[in-house]
């Protein structure tokens, strides 16, 4: 499991936490949505729960397997590159070792084809590389999106009122994974402020001319035209 933590941790550094928001569960928030102007903030007891969100994914029984499937897919490629540069190693060693009456023509011939090995190791090693990253980040996101799920279930169903990622991703811009909505001052401090600046609010946008778009039917009329706004059928 170590091994496994460790490795996936660090890959993890390029890996954005995904929002437990829209994710996680209906109701639960990063701070980025404004509640209700309806809803009244309440002060309540401060219930604080932390988490090592990219350690607690890699560290459950799917992340583990979920990691473990990445790593062996990638073996035969780790196999083939270690083949590579073990062949252009033995080669540099050998151009080292020629002797001196060896001719200028056939040291620049080994050493254009060391040239040309290690260019393409080059290439197969960084190839391997990103695919292997995209893959374990895709791996990584759909585990997380559940493990995110389970971390919000947890502190609603707990008490907490406040969830915060300690994890070792410094890419992470909010370390606030959800907070209890009620405690969302957003729109009070809005309306406080609207009321104090005596500005008014800007009058409200003359709505848009409903576009007709005309479609000839099967018998030659015109087809009733369809707001903009209508909904689309999901498939």
């Amino acid at each position: 499991m170590n091994r496994t933590l460790v490795l996936a941790t660090a890959l993890a550094a390029g890996l954005a936490v995904p929002s437990l928001t829209a994710q996680a569960a209906t109701g639960a928030s990063n701070g980025a949505t404004a509640p209700a102007a309806n809803v009244t903030p309440q002060a309540i007891p401060a219930k604080v729960a932390i988490i090592a969100f990219e350690q607690a994914v890699v560290a459950t029984n799917e992340g583990q397997r979920a990691m473990a499937e990445v790593q062996k897919k990638y073996e035969p490629q780790k196999t083939k590159i270690d083949g590579e540069a073990a062949e252009v190693d033995s080669l540099k060693k050998q151009v080292q070792g020629l002797p001196n009456t060896t001719s200028d023509d056939e040291r620049a011939r080994r050493l254009r084809t060391i040239d040309e090995k290690e260019k393409q190791l080059n290439m197969d090693a960084e190839n391997a590389q990103n695919s292997y990253q995209g893959d374990l980040q895709e791996a990584y996101g759909k585990v997380a999106q559940k493990v995110g799920a389970a971390a919000v279930k947890y502190a609603q169903d707990n008490g907490f009122t406040l969830m915060l990622n300690v994890g070792g991703n410094q890419q992470v811009p909010n370390p606030v994974l959800w907070f209890n909505q009620t405690t969302d001052i957003t729109q009070a401090v809005v309306n406080a402020y609207n009321t104090s600046s005596g500005v008014a609010a800007p009058p409200p946008s003359a709505p848009a001319p409903a576009a007709h778009h005309p479609a000839t039917t099967p018998s030659g009329g015109a087809a009733a035209s369809h707001p903009s706004s209508s909904t689309t059928t999901s498939h």
